[in-house]
């Protein structure tokens, strides 16, 4: 056969129209394109693919991926590849998979972008400004397109795929920009409408807590949000709203207002329930002993938690029988469970008076047993007044000594002239008044009343010598006995008649003085010095005497012995 004679191929062309076919092959492949490929080789290293030029082209393994350990390509797929150079030097054709590949993902991001068209991608690194998304090439998108609301932990989106809206487009420089909260704006708008056909004051619906805050909580109803304050979150005391709930949280909720001009909505969680208040009045009859928990302290008491939604006051008068509590803190603090009886129930105005002590007995009901009256007792002065101090009884229980009981004699101008704190005394029960809690207690009557006495061991006409102890217009104060003293009245001083007490005596002088009367009802004396220089014996006798020698002066100086119990203080 003549090498000019024409040779058939299998699919009926000719060798010239074979060779042409390979030219036009051969031109067609360019650097810069893509191409498509038919693997004819799957090597260690290489790929080697037949892209109809006249030398096979390679492409690295490192291209493809990997699947249980083998590459995801076999001999016979075909591939597309870019086409870097036509040969390099050893003849094989230079291409890329990845590129190619890169390339397509552009094409197909360019035409989402002019449809319009979503694209699926996931958060793969934090990076400036926002998140680096894969989508087949890298994509940034801004912080504030994340989501409805700035997110402050963008971390926590790393590794989870959404899908975007291409907001922003170069393929030049190879710059794309996405959004997610335009979708989630789309939805939340196409929610609302639903949510407003149902949304009315009264309604029970769910939601999702959005955001918490120091007066409440934002619940997502489904493309609007409502707020459930803090009073209508529980009819018991909470602080805060994290308390009760985490963002996330889905929650039932009553519609309380609704405003369709504004779109506010106003709602409540603990509406749903019943007001603990409807029957407290005979979950809790007065008497009744309960327990609770201190939810808040004032100055004036401490509010008790009885049952959630039911508080109750415990004034801090009744928080102890025995110790006087300035502040409630001294005895509870915030969280402490307590005992109580129920005082007192006010319904309509939902308050409740407790009383601590009284789950105690009363210590001063059993006083009068323990001391009776007349009784002496022994006990340490644990404060001191102007009118008196007070003595240890029992543990919170003070007796008092008034000034006037701590001597018969002494005239005590202050109680701090016998006693400091922390003397040990001695001292008789005089009376225990239990309803208003007061325990008198007296000094001077662990001895006799030396007043009694008086008039047997100082009977009329007695001379006795006694100390000038005070000097006034009227007379002068003489003391016979410790802490007792009389009267020498301005006429009983001197035979002759005497202007002033003092041109005859002076404080500190020891006189005689006879002792003309004895009054020790009144608590008086009345002493003469003038009869005690003339040696009277017979005191009838000077009396009888100075009865005929009276005048206007005695008379009126006689009147001035009811003053005297005054000057004395008596």
């Amino acid at each position: 056969m003549s090498v000019t004679q024409e040779v058939l191929r299998e699919d009926g062309l000719t060798f010239a129209e074979m060779f042409e076919e390979s030219l036009q092959k051969q031109d067609a492949v360019k650097e810069g394109e893509i191409v498509k490929g038919r693997v004819i080789e799957v090597g260690k290293d290489f790929v080697l693919v037949d892209i109809g030029y006249k030398s096979e082209a390679s492409v690295s393994t490192s291209e493809f991926s990997l699947i249980e350990n083998k590459l995801s390509v076999s001999v016979g797929d075909t591939i597309d590849v870019y086409v870097e150079s036509r040969e390099d030097d050893s003849g094989l054709v230079i291409v890329s998979k990845e590129k190619a590949d890169k390339l397509r993902v552009w094409d197909d991001i360019s035409a989402a972008a002019e449809r319009d068209e979503l694209v699926d991608g996931i958060v793969v690194a934090r990076v400036k400004g926002g998140l680096s998304v894969d989508i087949g090439v890298k994509a940034f998108l801004p912080g504030s397109q994340v989501d409805l609301r700035p997110i402050r932990n963008l971390d926590k989106l790393i590794g989870q795929k959404f899908k975007f809206k291409v907001i922003k487009f170069n393929k030049k420089r190879g710059n794309i920009v996405l959004s997610r909260r335009v979708l989630l704006e789309q939805e939340r708008e196409e929610l609302k409408k639903e949510t407003l056909k149902k949304l009315a004051e009264g309604e029970v619906l769910t939601g999702v807590i959005k955001n918490l805050t120091e007066y409440g909580a934002f619940v997502d109803l489904g493309g609007i949000d409502g707020l459930l304050h803090i009073t209508d979150m529980s009819w018991g005391r909470i602080n805060h709203p994290s308390e009760m709930f985490n963002i996330g949280d889905e929650v039932k909720v009553k519609v309380l207002k609704f405003d369709p001009e504004t779109e506010r909505v106003s709602l409540g969680y603990k509406q749903i329930t019943e007001d603990p208040w409807a029957n407290a009045g005979d979950k809790f009859p007065v008497g009744k002993k309960v327990t609770g928990k201190v939810v808040s302290l004032t100055d004036y008491g401490a509010f008790i938690e009885i049952e959630p939604g039911v508080e109750g006051l415990v004034h801090v008068s009744e928080m102890s029988w025995t110790k006087r509590v300035k502040h409630p803190s001294k005895l509870v603090n915030v969280g402490d469970p307590v005992n109580a009886v129920v005082l007192d129930m006010d319904m309509a105005q939902k308050r409740i008076s407790l009383g601590m002590k009284q789950t105690e007995a009363n210590p001063w009901t059993l006083l009068g047993e323990k001391y009776p009256v007349g009784a002496v007792i022994k006990g340490a002065v644990r404060n001191i007044t102007d009118f008196g101090i007070f003595v240890g009884v029992e543990e919170g229980i003070d007796g008092l000594v008034h000034v006037s009981d701590l001597s018969w004699t002494h005239r005590v101008k202050h109680p701090s002239e016998m006693y400091k704190k922390g003397d040990e005394v001695e001292a008789v029960v005089l009376n225990i008044d239990v309803e208003n809690e007061r325990f008198s207690l007296g000094i001077k009557q662990l001895t006799d009343d030396p007043w009694d006495t008086l008039p047997r061991r100082f009977p009329r006409g007695t001379k006795v010598k006694g100390k000038v102890m005070k000097v006034t217009e009227y007379g002068a104060f003489v003391e016979i006995e410790e802490g007792i003293d009389g009267l020498v009245h301005v006429s009983e001083l001197a035979d002759e008649r005497v202007e002033k007490a003092g041109d005859v005596v002076k404080v500190g002088d020891t006189v005689d003085v006879m002792v003309l009367d004895v009054d020790p009802a009144e608590r008086r004396i009345s002493l003469s010095i003038k009869a005690a220089k003339e040696g009277t014996s017979d005191y009838r006798a000077y009396m009888d005497n100075q009865s005929s020698r009276s005048s206007l002066g005695d008379v009126l100086g006689s009147k001035l012995q009811s003053a005297i119990k005054g000057e004395k203080g008596e």
